[in-house]
């Protein structure tokens, strides 16, 4: 394992990777890392559903207007799914979730991008959860946070740079 401090550098988003295959001990380690994650009240109440198929890939990559439609060039999508009504935090616990994912990836040198579908959809006003639910057969009760892409990356990209952080949003005590 590396430093956290440097995993927390090193991590970015991809948006570019190989056609390479995922191996399946690095996809259930990614996730592990979800099932693992920090929930509300330890309810656990998240669903995630791993999409290997190029079609069910380049249709997810429709399923809102703008900002993901380099999906189509991942190898897996992670859709990453809560009840609202079942769990009042699903949003936290789903987006703990992913993060983990995405540090557990990083970690085995493999790229990801979050990609935002919660309250996101087409100009048609179709939202992108009822696109989802569609490709994936998904219950009415689900909502999709977000689709995670994971992938060989091919465009390198540098570690987050020190002097860059906010220092100046960080109050102690008080703001």
């Amino acid at each position: 394992m590396k430093d956290f401090k440097d995993l927390a550098q090193k991590r970015r988003s991809h948006r570019k990777f190989t056609d390479e295959e995922i191996d399946a001990e690095d996809l259930k380690l990614i996730l592990r890392a979800a099932l693992m994650s920090p929930t509300s009240k330890g309810q656990r109440a998240w669903q995630f559903v791993v999409v290997e198929d190029k079609l069910d890939i380049e249709k997810l990559a429709d399923a809102k207007d703008l900002g993901s439609q380099f999906l189509k060039g991942a190898p897996v999508a992670i859709v990453v799914l809560g009840d609202p009504m079942q769990n009042d935090c699903w949003v936290e616990d789903g987006s703990i979730a992913a993060i983990s994912m995405q540090y557990q990836a990083e970690d085995l040198g493999l790229g990801t991008c979050w990609i935002q579908m919660r309250g996101r959809g087409l100009a048609d006003g179709t939202t992108a959860d009822t696109v989802i639910r569609g490709i994936l057969d998904i219950p009415e009760n689900l909502n999709c946070l977000c689709v995670l892409a994971v992938g060989h990356w091919t465009d390198e990209r540098k570690p987050q740079a020190e002097d860059r952080l906010k220092w100046e949003n960080v109050h102690l005590n008080k703001f």
